[in-house]
């Protein structure tokens, strides 16, 4: 099966950068988009980006552009998630997700990680 781990997760304050990273134990074919997703407390999944593991691919939810950066290590087989300027309305847990196909939509993913605890707080 394929798995995913988040990490990179913590308390930061608001302005400061955090990156999250979603090691994969593969890459395939059912693989070949990876993205990141949001939740925070009393709310719904949220589409953040994602990426082709070829990298041509990338797409942003309108609000993340600018601030947040999806790349990924083909080597390492990981996706990491840079976040700058992090703000108290970033807090939420961050899901990385894998599906054989782009979508903006959580339901079209096969596959999910645990989730990563981020806290934009002073």
């Amino acid at each position: 099966q394929v798995q995913l781990v988040e990490s990179g997760g913590g308390l930061v304050q608001p302005g400061n950068a955090l990156t999250l990273s979603c090691a994969a134990s593969e890459r395939t074919f059912r693989t070949a988009v990876m993205a990141w997703f949001r939740q925070g407390p009393g709310n719904e999944r949220e589409f953040v980006a994602a990426i082709s593991w070829n990298g041509k691919n990338i797409y942003y939810a309108d609000s993340m552009k600018g601030r947040f950066t999806i790349s990924r290590d083909t080597a390492r087989i990981t996706v990491d998630l840079q976040m700058n300027n992090l703000r108290p309305e970033d807090t939420a847990v961050y899901y990385c997700a894998a599906a054989r196909y782009y979508s903006s939509r959580s339901g079209n993913y096969d596959y999910w990680g645990q989730g990563t605890q981020v806290t934009v707080s002073s």
